[in-house]
C-alpha cells in the first residue's frame, strides 16, 4: 500500500480482483459460499468492501477460485494486509462514535482524486466552519449523546484540514441548493462567517461552486451524496438521509448518480453567478449580525 493511501484502496482493489476471479470461473457468490461453508452474507460483503478478509479465509477463496500463482496469491494477501491497516479514524476512542458509513467515507476522502457532492440542506460537512459544525452536529441533541456529538465534530474539523492540505488535494466540485444560503444555521453571524470561509475556499482553488436555484430544486427532490473518483473513476457514493446513511459501491447505482450530479452541475448557476449570490447572502448576514450586536 502506498504511502499516505487508505486501507479502502487496497480494500477496493482485492474485491474487484476477487469478483474478477470468481465470474471467470462461472461461479455465482451462493456456489462459492456453499463450498466454502460461509454464509452468502459475508461472501457479499467481502465483494462489496464492507468488510475485510483475514489470511486463512482469503487463502482458501483463491484456491477455490483457481489462483494459484506464488505471486499473485501473495500480491493479494499483501492487498488484504493492507486492507486491514488502522488510520486516525479507527481508533476506538473515535470509531465508537461514527457510522460505518462515515469511515468509509473519511477513508474515500483520503484518496479521491475528484469529489462530487450535491447538498441541499447545509454546507457539507468537510467545508464547515466550527461554528457552523458545532451548530450542525447539536441539532441531533435530542438524539446523538454529547460524546457522540462531541467526536463528530472533531472528526469533521479534522476531515477538512487533512483534506485541504493534501499536497495532491482532490477537485472538489459542489452543488448547494439555494436554501441552504437562506437556512440561518447558528443565526446571521455564524451563517456569514460560513458564507465567508466557503468563498474563500473557492478563491484559493480548493472547491468549485455552483448554486441551484429555488426555481429549478424541486426538479432534483434527491437527498445529500457525494460521488468519490480515483484516477477519473467513479468508485463509491455516500448518501445520507434522517434514515441513516450508507456508501454504495454499486456501479449502476454510482453511474445513475453520477448523471443526476451532472444535470445539476449544468442547470446550476454559473460559478461568476453562483459567487455574486453567496456574496450578496454573506454580506446582508454581517450586516444583519452587526445591528443586533452594536459596539462589537
Amino acid at each position: 500500500m502506498a504511502a499516505g493511501e487508505s486501507p479502502a484502496a487496497a480494500r477496493r482493489r482485492l474485491r474487484l480482483a476477487l469478483r474478477r476471479a470468481r465470474e471467470a470461473e462461472h461461479l455465482t457468490q451462493r456456489q462459492v459460499a456453499e463450498a466454502l461453508d460461509w454464509s452468502l452474507s459475508k461472501v457479499n460483503r467481502i465483494e462489496a468492501g464492507e468488510v475485510t478478509v483475514s489470511s486463512t479465509d482469503l487463502r482458501a477463496l483463491l484456491q477455490l477460485l483457481g489462483i494459484n500463482d506464488p505471486e499473485q496469491v501473495a500480491a493479494l494477501v499483501d492487498e488484504a494486509r493492507a486492507a486491514r491497516r488502522r488510520g486516525w479514524w479507527d481508533k476506538p476512542e473515535i470509531r465508537e462514535h461514527l457510522t460505518t458509513a462515515m469511515i468509509q467515507s473519511v477513508q474515500f476522502e483520503t484518496e479521491a482524486t475528484a469529489i462530487r457532492s450535491f447538498q441541499p440542506t447545509v454546507v457539507p460537512g468537510i467545508l464547515q466552519t466550527r461554528a457552523y459544525a458545532s451548530e450542525v452536529v447539536n441539532v441531533w441533541g435530542g438524539e446523538l449523546p454529547a460524546a457522540d456529538r462531541d467526536q463528530r465534530l472533531e472528526v469533521r474539523l479534522r476531515r477538512r484540514e487533512q483534506l485541504f492540505s493534501r499536497a495532491d488535494p482532490p477537485e472538489y466540485l459542489l452543488v448547494l441548493d439555494e436554501s441552504v444560503l437562506l437556512r440561518e444555521v447558528g443565526g446571521p453571524r455564524i451563517m456569514s462567517e460560513q458564507l465567508f470561509d466557503l468563498l474563500d475556499m473557492a478563491a484559493a482553488g480548493r472547491v468549485q461552486v455552483r448554486v441551484m436555484p429555488l426555481a429549478h430544486a424541486a426538479l432534483y427532490a434527491v437527498g445529500l451524496f457525494v460521488i468519490y473518483a480515483q484516477d477519473d473513476e467513479d468508485v463509491a457514493l455516500y448518501r445520507e438521509s434522517n434514515l441513516g446513511d450508507e456508501v454504495s459501491y454499486s456501479s449502476e447505482t454510482i453511474s445513475r448518480h453520477r448523471e443526476l450530479f451532472e444535470q445539476i452541475w449544468k442547470r446550476a448557476m454559473s460559478p461568476d453567478a453562483s459567487r455574486h449570490m453567496i456574496e450578496a447572502r454573506a454580506a446582508l448576514l454581517r450586516s444583519d449580525a452587526d445591528r443586533a450586536e452594536p459596539g462589537r
